[in-house]
């Protein structure tokens, strides 16, 4: 998939900045947060709604002719194929998100290694597709599992966008590269794209995913998309999952945090994200740094 030209206004003005918007396909139970609410073995008993919240996320993105990266997990894929097909049949970009959503330091070595190649082999079977992008469950690659970046490396993956440079009691690298970097390991080479961050007063604040995306005011994170752009000539990375535009979805049983945090303001995403599609450009990751080297990491584990 190749970058969209960039044009100028009719006054000669640059064109506007290429974001880049990342779908973490996955149902209402999948989330880690609900780990203590229901198994894996239970979620097939559940009622099944990622096939038409995914494809609501594809028509509104249709609609404000955006494109995004779909990081897929294996057991959707597994069950939904005619849904992988769907997303690439739309013009996105198609990578992996792993196979049970399991947090990297969870599961350790050699389980995380069988869960990425059972879910990129799922996702490559029904798409056609080569799938060359990883995001870990809950952005679990921290500074105690580097090793997974060598298992994805050893595996053939182009690019990670795993790590979040912030401070979080489930995952974060703090010190790590703000922005998208070529890091060095002993497997070899691969490039990182974090999650998007302003540095204010010596730390790093998260500012376009998830629940900061869903709970922030959006003058907040416009303007801290605008920033981004203007005065750092970043794209941001955006994250989002299709339970997020629904409202409606089952309430689990779990802890008084977890419910804040999964189930506040998702009435409002939908207005949201129709905000931000209107005011901002956004590619998948692949066409936004087709052709752009990317600097050395100066992170070192």
């Amino acid at each position: 998939m190749s970058a969209p030209a960039a044009t100028g206004s009719s006054n000669g003005a640059p064109a506007a900045p290429l974001n880049c918007l990342t779908i973490d396909v996955e149902d209402y139970f999948h989330p880690n947060a609900m780990d203590g609410a229901v198994r894996p073995d239970q979620w097939g008993a559940l009622p099944q709604r990622v096939e038409s919240n995914t494809n609501r996320m594809l028509d509104l993105l249709e609609e404000h002719g955006a494109t995004a990266t779909f990081f897929v997990l294996g057991w959707v894929a597994e069950r939904y194929p005619a849904l992988v097909r769907e997303i690439v049949a739309r013009g996105h970009e198609l990578a992996c998100h792993g196979h049970l959503h399991r947090l990297v330091y969870e599961l350790g070595p050699d389980a995380f290694r069988r869960d990425v190649e059972r879910a990129r082999a799922l996702l490559q079977d029904a798409s056609g597709e080569p799938v060359d992008g990883f995001r870990a469950a809950s952005y679990s690659i921290v500074a105690d599992t580097m090793w997974a970046i060598d298992t994805l490396i050893d595996l053939g993956f182009s690019y990670d966008s795993s790590i979040f440079p912030i401070r979080h009691d489930l995952y974060g690298i703090p010190s790590f590269d703000r922005f998208r970097v070529r890091l060095q390991r002993p497997a070899g080479s691969i490039i990182e794209i974090p999650a998007s961050t302003l540095r204010f007063f010596g730390a790093n604040l998260p500012i376009a995913g998830g629940g900061y995306l869903r709970i922030a005011p959006f003058s907040w994170t416009r303007w801290a998309i605008r920033r981004l752009n203007r005065l750092e000539g970043q794209p941001a990375i955006v994250y989002t999952h299709p339970w997020e535009l629904d409202a409606a979805q089952p309430r689990l049983t779990t802890r008084y945090r977890t419910r804040l945090r999964h189930y506040s303001r998702l009435d409002g995403m939908e207005s949201k994200l129709r905000r931000l599609l209107t005011d901002f450009r956004f590619v998948p990751l692949r066409a936004a740094f087709a052709g752009k080297e990317a600097a050395p990491a100066r992170y070192r584990a």
